[in-house]
């Protein structure tokens, strides 16, 4: 516990050249990837069914998903891989699926998510994985825009989907609980089909896998279209990481002689299904699924378990610490953290709580989640960075006014590398904006970088609210609020909170003549949005809101005014 060093930069550039020298694994060449050249990992598995393949193969019965909600319940990883290509050919036999076809999957984290992504992609179909507190106008739209037909869905999601199933002629498979209205049961597919051969289907690197959707400042939710070889970018980049560290400890590995990882944030984004989950494929871990959330039981499923790792939001790791008690959890190496930044002094108390260190990274939807990463004393030293971009493959650059900026000037972050994203789903102008003609993502997030090369983000260009780790749309908030009919003026923004990093604000002027209770109100916005997006703050504007002189409403001063004064509902 307490204060550790931080890295010797010198010894870590030479054990990384050391081993892109001379571990084949690692040995990086050239790709033209959508007209541009970039660098990639040579020997890299062509396509994910391979990836899964070689993971089945090389942990073989290792315990992966583990599960214990009413009795423990584990998978092998063969056995995982087994399951998960029954229902592949079931899905080819029974529902015609085949190559480039999206199917959906709307569900909780169950073991059962794992085996229908793994299914889906290894038909070189395109998995598109719905985000599991989206209400049924939301799931509608994402199964409306990606096309999906097929869903694997859990109860819940089955009753959101039963009213439209007829309308959009959608085919419903339950997994694990009981439900009347689904078409088939995902078990009796599984049970149903003795192949448990790979599915043959030619699958090429550079073809879609997956839609996955991401709010950004256009109000509805955009699909992220990712490849085969940039989720595997992502992947084997934060596998070269683990080996400089294991190199660098003599051979010690920083996962744990028998790692495991506790999995309490959602497998529909990509720290849940990538960070946590494929990349627990790619190195042997095991993946302990909680049901849901609680820090107690979080605590508890560490200890038994004598997991290794944890990735969460920080208000997750906040919670584990104060909830941990004196016994503190003694098999964690590493308290890892995504999706928004941690607040200082938390990132100190960990280090003298916990005997694991804590560490960060940043990433985005658009990239697989790779982009940087930060641990132990350099994590400490530097609480506000999101770290150094990770090597070898990813390039990151600060730009404003179409010029690269200097160290510690503040610029919008570029990131260039195999793993960046295809584009937008059915958006031709949003990812024109969003990618350069030379491959350069524009990640709309402000940032600068030191003279040793750490990036530190400072805001954000998009209009966008980071809730523990969710994205939030103001406009798509904005567009719900005006459908209440005593709305006359509505700003949405983020308020700070030192658990969640931020909050949904709302300011609203009412019609006149309406008498808009912001409880009602509240409740109103609550029907067609998922909990998360929903206003916890709420201010009654006294006057007409200001705006600027483009007649765009002044959102800063909206805020700052705002922020001065109680709210009239907080929540």
């Amino acid at each position: 516990m307490g204060e550790a060093a931080p890295f010797d930069q010198g010894l870590l550039a030479a054990t990384a050249f050391k081993l892109l020298s001379e571990d084949p694994r690692f040995k990086v060449g050239e790709a033209e990837i959508r007209g541009n050249i970039y660098r990639v990992f040579e020997n890299a598995p062509p396509h994910l069914r391979d990836f899964f393949a070689y993971a089945a193969a090389t942990h073989g019965d290792k315990e992966f998903l583990i599960f214990d909600h009413e009795g423990r319940e584990a998978l092998s990883f063969a056995e995982t891989w087994s399951r998960a290509c029954r229902f592949a050919n079931a899905l080819e036999k029974e529902l015609g699926v085949k190559k480039g076809d999206p199917v959906a999957i709307a569900m909780r984290n169950f073991p059962e998510w794992c085996v229908a992504y793994m299914a889906i992609i290894s038909l070189g179909a395109i998995v598109v994985p719905l985000n599991a507190w989206w209400k049924e106008h939301e799931l509608e739209y994402g199964l409306k825009d990606s096309g999906a037909r097929i869903v694997v869905v859990d109860k819940r999601r089955l009753d959101y989907l039963k009213p439209c199933k007829e309308k959009h002629g959608l085919t419903l498979i339950l997994a694990r609980e009981e439900g009347a209205g689904a078409d088939y049961r995902l078990k009796d597919m599984i049970d149903g089909e003795s192949d448990a051969t790979p599915p043959a289907g030619e699958i090429q690197p550079d073809d879609d896998f997956c839609i996955v959707y991401t709010s950004g400042s256009t109000g509805e939710p955009k699909g992220v279209v990712l490849t085969h070889r940039s989720a595997i970018s992502a992947l084997m980049s934060w596998g070269f990481v683990g080996a400089i560290l294991k190199d660098m400890a003599g051979g010690v590995s920083p996962f744990g002689d028998n790692p495991g990882i506790l999995l309490a944030v959602p497998l529909f984004h990509v720290t849940g299904s990538h960070a946590i989950f494929l990349f627990s494929m790619l190195i042997g871990r095991r993946m302990a699924i909680m049901y849901r959330w609680d820090a107690k039981d979080a605590v508890e499923m560490i200890n038994r378990e004598e997991l290794t790792n944890f990735v969460g939001v920080p208000s997750q790791s906040f919670e584990l610490m104060e909830a941990a008690g004196g016994d503190g959890l003694p098999s964690l190496l590493d308290i890892g953290s995504g999706g928004a930044r941690r607040p200082a002094e938390q990132v100190r108390k960990l280090a003298a709580k916990f005997k694991g260190n804590p560490s960060s990274g940043y990433g985005l939807s658009e990239t697989n989640g790779l982009g940087c990463i930060i641990s132990k004393g350099d994590y400490q030293l530097r609480p506000d960075s999101t770290g150094k971009p990770v090597p070898p493959l990813t390039d990151i650059k600060i730009m404003k006014d179409g010029a690269e900026r200097p160290r510690g000037e503040v610029g919008e972050v570029w990131i260039r590398t195999p793993a960046n994203f295809r584009g937008y789903h059915n958006l031709p102008e949003e990812t024109e904006k969003a990618l350069t003609p030379d491959g350069w993502f524009r990640s709309g997030d402000l940032g600068k970088m030191d003279e040793e090369g750490f990036l530190y983000i400072v805001d954000r260009i998009k209009d966008l609210i980071i809730r523990g780790g969710e994205n939030v749309s103001c406009l798509e908030v904005e567009n719900r609020v005006y459908e209440h009919e005593g709305i006359a003026e509505a700003v949405v923004f983020s308020v700070p909170d030192q658990v969640l990093g931020e909050k949904v604000g709302l300011v609203f002027y009412p019609k006149e003549g309406s008498n808009v209770d912001p409880a009602v109100l509240r409740g109103f916005i609550a029907e067609k949005l998922a909990a998360f997006k929903v206003p916890e703050r709420i201010w009654i504007s006294p006057a007409a809101l200001p705006r600027l002189g483009t007649a765009k409403f002044d959102k800063l001063t909206v805020k700052k005014i705002a922020l001065q004064h109680p709210p009239a509902l907080s929540v």
